[in-house]
């Protein structure tokens, strides 16, 4: 047999055994679920020397394979991040728990009373790169929503992977929990990832998690539904009702407060009527960020660099921004219909009707009026914590958390009722 089926084989034995463990998963009681998330923190707090001790061995391999120092510093565990990360675990365990919650409820004239509850999606799989705090993450999202979990981390952070799983389930499982709810793939073979992305019937959904490279084979492969997005490019457009304070605060935090991040602006769009064009520029240079413009953007100042066609369509994740200078809220949603990627877009104005016309009118999971596309980000919106973000039309938008990780089932409940 060779290797490829080998996989197969390896993914539908665990698949057939996750399956399982969600049914078993289903009939736990949300303070069951609870308590086995707050013992899945504290074994991972327990386990501290062992996991950063296989960290370690990680960060060797990755330095001496040259990988990149942003590579690197997402691999990197220590005690506050390792404390960081049981804390998220023990903060899930204490949200409201989605399952069986009402979504509505009506009576037929007939007398048959229906609802619809909300019940987990299954079988979730979870392809991650570098960052090891996924590992306990996603199981902590997974298993709170009722869902099993079946984690195929990066190759270059097999032993930290290995360590925090080992922990987290001994948690789990002390508690009552099925051993196989959250399932860690034991192969470092990329075969692994193509078994989880066709095992229609087996997994119910994939989740990947990772660079651009990852998200794209996964859309491209999958054969079972994905939760992703591939690119932020996220614009900001400052109306020319655009309060100045406002718009400088906004679009310097946009794009400078943190550039790597999928919420980062990376394209900046100014009204043409708008005073202070020449300012909003020359903050985000002031800042540290290399500007690329138009021809109208590079009148504003002599060191906007000439954006070339690709920019419009480019997420940087980097200090750098194209500046387009617009004419009016119509052109400003056009140009976003046109090259945005329907993740997070926002306007800056104080004119309510611009403002509403733009949140109807432009088609993004997240649409921001007069607040940082930075925002973008399951913690801030409440949610506790998020297991992606989706920019797709079907199923959830935006941040992905517990309620994103279900579905629904109708409960009809009648008194004899037949139909005619």
């Amino acid at each position: 047999m060779n290797q490829g089926h080998d996989c197969e084989a390896l993914i539908r034995e665990m698949a057939v055994a996750a399956r399982g463990a969600a049914g078993r998963l289903a009939a736990m009681s949300p303070p069951q679920k609870a308590a086995a998330l707050a013992a899945a923190a504290r074994a991972v707090r327990a386990d501290e020397a062992a996991i950063l001790a296989a960290n370690a061995e990680d960060m060797a391999r990755a330095e001496a394979a040259g990988l990149s120092s942003a590579m690197l510093d997402r691999l990197r565990l220590d005690a506050g991040r390792l404390a960081a990360m049981a804390d998220g675990m023990a903060a899930v365990a204490e949200l409201r728990d989605p399952i069986g919650m009402i979504i509505d409820e009506t009576r037929r004239p007939n007398g048959l009373t229906l609802q619809r509850v909300r019940v987990p999606l299954g079988v979730i799989g979870i392809v991650y790169e570098s960052r090891p705090n996924v590992t306990a993450d996603a199981a902590a999202l997974c298993f709170k929503s009722g869902n099993a979990a079946i984690l195929r981390g990066g190759s270059e952070a097999t032993s930290s992977n290995r360590a925090i799983h080992r922990a987290l389930v001994r948690g789990l499982v002390s508690e009552g929990a099925p051993e196989a709810a959250i399932q860690l793939v034991p192969v470092a073979d990329r075969a692994a990832v193509g078994a989880m992305l066709g095992a229609m019937g087996l997994i119910d959904m994939v989740v990947p998690r990772g660079g651009k490279s990852l998200v794209a084979r996964v859309q491209a492969e999958a054969r079972v539904p994905v939760l992703a997005h591939l690119d932020g490019i996220n614009h900001v457009y400052v109306d020319a009702a655009a309060d100045p304070e406002k718009a400088l605060d906004i679009v310097v935090n946009a794009k400078m407060r943190r550039t790597g991040v999928c919420g980062a602006m990376e394209t900046l769009l100014i009204d043409r009527g708008y005073a202070g064009a020449g300012a909003l520029v020359d903050a985000l240079i002031a800042a540290g960020c290399e500007v690329r413009g138009d021809d109208a953007a590079k009148a504003l100042d002599t060191r906007v660099t000439d954006a070339a066609d690709a920019d419009w369509d480019t997420e940087y994740l980097d200090a750098i921004a194209s500046v387009a200078i617009v004419d009016g809220p119509d052109a400003a949603i056009a140009h976003i219909a046109t090259h945005g990627s329907h993740h997070t877009d926002a306007i800056v104005t104080e004119d309510r009707a611009i403002a509403e016309r733009f949140l109807t009118e432009v088609d993004s999971a997240i649409v921001m009026h007069n607040a940082s596309t930075q925002f973008a980000d399951g913690g801030e919106f409440g949610l506790g914590a998020e297991i992606g973000i989706s920019t797709g039309r079907l199923h959830a938008r935006g941040p992905v958390a517990l309620e994103g990780l279900t579905t629904y089932k109708w409960l009809v409940r009648g008194s004899g009722q037949t139909r005619p």
